[in-house]
């Protein structure tokens, strides 16, 4: 059997921005970057409510910073490649650089599916079993929960990518993307790819079909529990209180699998359509996030109303 050697000499990748709107990149690039910037700003002051108010020193509020944390990543990861693409029309990447970028954004991906999936098990707790809920979700246990699904997400993504620094690869050197994602990569490979087509497709229903199923179901019985209120006011607060992580949960889950069907069954659909279906998975659920928290949440909307009145009463 041959011995591997790291593919380090290869010639650089080609990322591609909006096939047939080259000529507007300069166009397309403002919309994108007030995107960016929304992200970055929505994201970032919901970590420093959270940080600084102490009224949001709680387990749901402690979720919510680790999943804007996510998106926060997500979006540094691609944020780059894709301006430098629209922007100055920089398209090269190097196979590291590329591997990388594909490791983070899957990795992010898959973590975000955790972090919603523990966001309902705090729901959960709350509605089921309220008076043991902060014995059941104390600090430690909330940090060991995030620490998990940011674990679980970094290693079950490594399997498929660290194949990609062996792989020689003959093909034509441009991708479909302005960034690197692992099944656009391993169709430039010559080499024996099995493994990295069958491993992503296992992963999706071992983690996030499963992930779906949990939350599904625990969205159940805090149905169940909610209709058992006799009151109606208690039982409109209490769904109340869920409603804005139903809609992250349908923001990120419709746009998943959105995309995954325009990828598998969409083979005649146009390079265009593949290509916006790839940024409203990768911009929307983070510039809506903060959105729909801001919204609903209201000590998170009085929160950002003293930040932007800079009112005294916050130190």
């Amino acid at each position: 059997m041959p011995i591997m050697e790291l593919n380090t000499s290869a010639t650089p990748f080609l990322l591609t921005g909006f096939v047939g709107l080259e000529k507007a990149h300069h166009w397309i690039s403002i919309p994108l970057s007030v995107v960016y910037i929304a992200i970055l700003l929505g994201n970032g002051i919901l970590l420093f409510l959270i940080r600084v108010d102490h009224n949001l020193h709680e387990p749901m509020y402690y979720f919510l910073a680790m999943l804007a944390t996510t998106d926060l990543g997500m979006t540094l990861v691609t944020m780059p490649t894709v301006l430098c693409v629209v922007w100055i029309n920089h398209r090269e990447i190097s196979h590291g650089t590329c591997f990388l970028q594909a490791y983070f954004i899957h990795s992010f991906s898959t973590i975000e599916s955790g972090i919603l999936l523990a966001m309902a098990y705090d729901h959960f707790i709350a509605i089921r079993n309220p008076l043991r809920y902060t014995s059941i979700l104390t600090n430690t246990q909330v940090i060991k929960i995030g620490a998990g699904a940011f674990v679980r997400g970094f290693v079950l993504i490594l399997p498929p990518i660290l194949p990609l620094y062996w792989f020689s690869y003959c093909r034509s050197r441009v991708l479909s993307h302005a960034f690197c994602l692992h099944q656009d990569v391993i169709k430039l490979a010559c080499a024996d790819i099995t493994f990295n087509r069958l491993y992503p497709i296992v992963m999706v229903f071992s983690v996030a079909l499963m992930d779906c199923l949990i939350i599904f179901c625990s969205y159940i019985l805090i149905l169940q529990t909610v209709m058992s209120i006799a009151s109606g006011e208690e039982r409109a607060k209490a769904l109340n209180t869920c409603v804005s992580h139903i809609c992250c949960i349908l923001v990120f889950y419709v746009t998943v699998f959105g995309l995954t069907f325009v990828h598998r069954f969409g083979k005649n659909v146009p390079d265009l359509v593949h290509v916006t279906m790839s940024y409203i998975y990768f911009l929307f659920p983070p510039v809506m996030n903060p959105v729909i928290y801001s919204i609903k949440t209201k000590q998170i909307r009085s929160g950002i109303l003293q930040l932007v009145s800079l009112s005294p009463s916050r130190k």
